[in-house]
């Protein structure tokens, strides 16, 4: 594999890491425009341990992760309180907060940056991918999922079957987070070094577009979607410089034809052109057998 190769699949690992960040809360039709501040979190927490308190980084990435989520827990209960485009909202706004106080806090180098001692290979990276998408993919198959479902469908039959609303939406945001500082924590120690400038709001918006093209019906969607903004630009790069404008085409196109998500296009889409074509075949041998019997009977 040569550099190349290997780094282009170190930048999807780390955008499916943030898609699957996005996916928890959204699954449960929660908008989280936020995830850049948790990323951030858990990335300057794994760095200052590691550099600072002299922590491993097998320990040091984790607990950045948990930073995130603890953070997530703390600001969940006042910004669970709005809904729809209101959550976004709140949920930008304290990405935007966390980035700025990372840019002006000066003992992690305030807007030069922040250099990290220990390294994390691409092996490490892919590792912690694998684990992510396990966790994920088991979380997929508990009680757990289902009551994400029945929140995002309807959260009002959700309450009154009993299920506490609030703290699965909660759940969902604070695993989210801790997903998102796990990505953040790997992220600093691959490139040895964390700036606050990397964490804005188009990340944010970017890593939301993964899941949207990809899918939020299924667990696969987020990794699709990530494949398809990561790769897709660099196979497009025979275009020269009209790549990018072959690239939203395509996003257009997708979009237009499978609003739902690339996941559920593949395994929908050609299922339901098949079943329609008999159909209509169907139709006309029945339109012509009711003329000749109104022709014959008349």
């Amino acid at each position: 594999m040569t550099g190349y190769q290997s780094g282009l699949l170190v930048i999807l690992c780390f955008n499916v890491i943030a898609a699957y960040a996005v996916y928890l809360p959204m699954a449960a039709g929660q908008l989280n425009l936020g995830v850049a501040g948790f990323m951030a979190t858990g990335a300057y927490a794994a760095a200052y341990l590691t550099n600072e308190a002299g922590w491993p980084m097998g320990a040091a990435v984790p607990a950045g992760g948990a930073c995130a989520g603890l953070l997530a827990l703390l600001v969940a209960v006042p910004i669970l309180r709005t809904q729809g485009i209101y959550l976004a909202l709140a949920t930008f706004a304290f990405g935007q907060v966390i980035a700025a106080i990372f840019l002006n806090l000066e003992v992690v180098g305030g807007a030069a940056g922040y250099p990290v001692t220990a390294y994390a290979g691409p092996g490490a990276v892919f590792a912690a991918t694998a684990a992510v998408l396990a966790a994920v993919l088991l979380l997929s198959r508990t009680r757990f999922a289902l009551y994400l479902t029945a929140i995002k469908s309807d959260p009002v039959v959700t309450d009154l079957m009993g299920v506490d609303v609030r703290a699965i939406q909660v759940g969902a945001l604070t695993l989210g987070a801790v997903v998102g500082g796990l990505g953040g924590g790997l992220y600093g120690h691959h490139f040895s070094f964390v700036e606050a400038q990397h964490f804005n709001v188009a990340l944010s918006i970017f890593t939301v577009l993964y899941v949207l093209l990809g899918g939020v019906q299924t667990v696969w969607g987020p990794l699709v979607g990530a494949a398809f903004f990561t790769l897709l630009p660099e196979v497009l790069r025979v275009g020269g410089g009209w790549r990018y404008v072959l690239f939203a085409l395509l996003i257009i196109g997708f979009m237009a034809l499978r609003p739902q998500g690339l996941v559920t296009a593949g395994a929908r889409w050609p299922a339901r052109l098949l079943r329609r074509a008999p159909s209509r075949a169907r139709e006309r041998p029945a339109a012509e057998t009711r003329l000749s019997t109104e022709a014959s009977g008349s």
